[in-house]
C-alpha cells in the first residue's frame, strides 16, 4: 500500500488550519500544520512534506518568505492561498517559488483539486526511455535529475515538467494553451502569468544568457519551442 501523501499546511488563522486539516485528511492525506513560516521552517526540515499550503498574510515570515526559503533547499511544491487575486501580487508568488495559487474563499473541492494536479507525476512506464538526451541536456526522468553541459540543474516540479515537455517537442511550437494544459491542467489554460514566470525561472537556469535564450525560444503572441542547440 503506498504510503499517504504528506502536507504541511501553514496559515495562523486557527479556524483556517482546522478545515483544511479536516478536508485533506478526510481524503486520505497525512496533514500537519503550522502557525507562521518559522515554524513551518522547522516542521519541514523535520518532516520532509510532499507538499506545503501556506497563506501569504502570515506575522513573523510571510508566505512569499517562506517560499524563497524553501526554495533554498527544496524542489517540493507549494500552493499559495491569499485573499489578494490580483496579477501582480500571482506573479510575484510564482517568482518566489511557488507552484500554484488559489484566492479565497474557495472550495474544499477546488483545493483538492489543485492539490492532487501539483502532486502528480507522469509515470515512466516500461516501454518508455528513461532518458531524454538532446544537445547539452541530459534529463533521467526516473531520478527526476537534470543536466545541462554536465552539471546539475535542480528544477521544481512544475519547471521539470514543462522542460520535459518542450524537450519532447523539440522544434515544434507548443502554443500556451498548450502548455498550460499539459503542466497545470485544463482549468488553466487562461492563467498566461504562470506560463510567463515559469519559462522565466528555466532560462535563468539551463541558459548561458537568459535575455539572449538559445533554447527556449519565444514565438511572439503563439507559444515557446525548444531547441537543443545541435
Amino acid at each position: 500500500m503506498e504510503p499517504r501523501k504528506r502536507i504541511l499546511v501553514v496559515d495562523d488563522e486557527q479556524e483556517i488550519t482546522f478545515v483544511l486539516r479536516s478536508g485533506l485528511s478526510k481524503h486520505g492525506f497525512d496533514v500537519r500544520v503550522a502557525g507562521d513560516g518559522e515554524a513551518a521552517l522547522d516542521l519541514f526540515q523535520a518532516w520532509n512534506p510532499d507538499l506545503v499550503i501556506t497563506d501569504l498574510a502570515m506575522p513573523n515570515m510571510n508566505g512569499l518568505a517562506l517560499c524563497r526559503r524553501l526554495r533554498e533547499t527544496s524542489t517540493a511544491p507549494i500552493i499559495i492561498l491569499s485573499v489578494k487575486g490580483d496579477e501582480a501580487t500571482k506573479i510575484e508568488a510564482l517568482d518566489s517559488g511557488a507552484d500554484d495559487y488559489l484566492t479565497k474563499p474557495f472550495g474544499m473541492g477546488e483545493l483538492l483539486a489543485r492539490v492532487r494536479a501539483t502532486l502528480r507525476r507522469s509515470p515512466v512506464t516500461s516501454l518508455e526511455a528513461t532518458t531524454i538526451e538532446a544537445g547539452d541536456f541530459r534529463i533521467d526522468l526516473e531520478s527526476r535529475a537534470v543536466r545541462v553541459g554536465g552539471k546539475e540543474i535542480r528544477l521544481s516540479p512544475k519547471e521539470f515538467d514543462l522542460l520535459v515537455f518542450l524537450m519532447r517537442n523539440s522544434g515544434k511550437v507548443l502554443t500556451h494553451h498548450t502548455l498550460l494544459a499539459k503542466i497545470w491542467g485544463g482549468d488553466y489554460t487562461e492563467q498566461t502569468e504562470y506560463l510567463r514566470v515559469f519559462i522565466r525561472h528555466l532560462r535563468k537556469k539551463i541558459e548561458p544568457d537568459p535575455a539572449k535564450p538559445r533554447y527556449i525560444l519565444t514565438d511572439p503572441w503563439v507559444g515557446y519551442r525548444f531547441q537543443s542547440g545541435e
